[in-house]
């Protein structure tokens, strides 16, 4: 049972952090403080503040490099849209994923029905977020459908790559010197060591 306020005049903040609602009910909220940043994980409101610089600017590294590639490169138009900061409905949760990536439709994403392609999250410090970003996502994106899943790690220095098989999932771990050439993109090239260096340039000493 639901033990959220009267919808019609909500207005989500870091107090509700904890409170149990319907996805339905999520979904229907309009109005929210904005300082934060809301998920719903099986049926509870999580509440964290915004990424902090160390996420945010390589997330916007890895947007300008994907729409270079997809202005600029000829087999760009694989590229058919990335957003940053986008739900993904998965069940009785809304994941909010740092970016989304939509390659190989041939026309623009529907966001009510399209899965991304590529779902990207840039990893936090603690035990409790490698949890949420490298078991607890990793199985919920899968299994949703998403192609490829990348963890982007600033601590272990490594993006890691999890891809859906017939038994379960495969890794690929891309090292902090390597370029990672992801098929569903053909010509893209992502150096790593690129987007580690924008991460510590921001990161908070």
């Amino acid at each position: 049972m639901s033990i959220t306020p009267k919808l019609d005049s909500l207005i989500l903040g870091p107090q509700h952090n904890g409170i149990r609602m319907t996805p339905e009910e999520f979904d229907s909220v309009t109005e929210y403080d904005d300082l934060y940043r809301y998920e719903l994980i099986h049926g509870v409101v999580i509440v964290n503040l915004i990424p902090s610089a160390d996420i945010r600017a390589p997330n916007e590294e890895l947007s300008y490099l994907l729409l270079s590639y997809r202005d600029e490169h000829p087999q760009g138009s694989s590229l058919d849209g990335t957003l940053y900061e986008e739900y993904i409905r998965t069940g009785d949760s809304r994941r909010r994923a740092d970016r989304v990536i939509w390659a190989g439709l041939g026309r623009r994403p529907d966001l009510g029905s399209d899965i991304p392609t590529i779902v990207v999250e840039f990893v936090s410090a603690g035990l409790r977020n490698w949890q949420r970003d490298y078991v607890e996502k990793r199985d919920e994106y899968l299994a949703l459908g998403v192609a490829e899943y990348w963890v982007f790690d600033r601590f272990e220095r490594n993006l890691t790559v999890f891809r859906k098989t017939s038994d379960a999932w495969e890794q690929q771990i891309v090292r902090e010197n390597e370029v990672y050439r992801p098929e569903l993109m053909p010509g893209f090239e992502l150096a790593l060591a690129w987007l580690l260096a924008v991460a510590d340039r921001w990161s908070e000493k």
